[in-house]
This record gives structure tokens, sequence and C-alpha cells, in this order.
């Protein structure tokens, strides 16, 4: 139980799309990101995301529509809406995602920005 800094974990990774693990909340877990570029077009078939920006803007696209999330903002993804993170102009964007544990990836789609394990830092 002690103060998890945020922007010091971040510094810990250069990988992008490739999740980290910061906590547990019961059957939830706290997710760092880095993020740059396209993702990949999926759902969640029983979770919610919720996405904070850290550092950055995001740009989450949705079929129709696409939403401008800028730094200290978040968003939270439905459970079953497809959606594709991405960021413009070659930005690299920090994020802070909580969901469940159960939450795959990148849903029901395999990619090879698909990952199946968070590591912990």
């Amino acid at each position: 139980m002690k103060p998890i800094n945020i922007k010091e974990k971040h510094k810990l990774f250069n990988n992008q799309w490739h999740p980290h693990r910061i906590a547990t909340v019961d059957n939830m877990q706290v997710i760092l990101a880095k993020i740059k570029g396209e993702f990949v077009w999926h759902s969640h078939e029983n979770e919610d995301e919720l996405f904070q920006v850290v550092k950055g803007t995001l740009y989450m696209q949705f079929r129709d529509r696409v939403e401008i999330v800028k730094e200290g903002e978040i968003i939270v993804v439905p459970k079953g809406v497809e959606h594709n993170p991405s960021t413009r102009n070659d930005e690299e964007v920090h994020l802070l995602l909580f969901e469940k544990l159960s939450t795959a990836h990148t849903g029901d789609v395999q990619d090879e920005k698909t990952q199946t394990e968070y590591p912990w830092i």
C-alpha cells in the first residue's frame, strides 16, 4: 500500500501498444500504455474500458465518429462498442486504463499488436 507515480512508471518502458499492469482493484486491473499511430478495430463483448490520457491527445475512433481525448481527460468505452484508439502527427500518447482482469487486449480480434500478457512494473 504505497503511492504509485504514474509518470515515473511510464518511464520504465518504451514499447508501444504493450500494456503494463501497475495495480489490481478487486477484479479490475490498472494498466499503463504508450501508443503511437493506429491500433486495431475491436470490441469487448462483456467489459467496459476506461482510458485516461496522461500525456498527449488520444483520438478514439468509433464507427460513427471520433472523440478527441486530451491530457487529463478520460473516456469510457462501453462493452460491445467497436473502437480503435489512435494518435496523430507521430505523437506518442501515454495512457492509464482501468478494465476487468478478463478483458482481452484486442477482444476477439487477433493482430500482430495483440498482447496476451501484461508485465507488472
